[in-house]
């Protein structure tokens, strides 16, 4: 069995126009509620976090 050890790493810069980190940090603690402070957040951690709250935005800015 292989097993993965999480590294902590350091919050990237976002990506996407009009994102902060403070915005994207925000947003990742709140989806990973449940596995902090126990676990340090992944570099996957904090992409899923950015992607999700980019189309969390956008569905809310979209015409009714």
């Amino acid at each position: 069995m292989k097993k993965t050890s999480e590294q902590k790493v350091e919050q990237p810069a976002p990506f996407t126009p009009g994102l902060t980190r403070a915005m994207v940090r925000q947003h990742a603690f709140e989806m990973f509620r449940d596995k902090l402070p126990e676990h340090p957040l992944t570099l996957q951690d904090w992409v899923l976090a950015e992607k999700d709250l980019a189309s969390t935005l956008d569905a809310e800015n979209m015409p009714k």
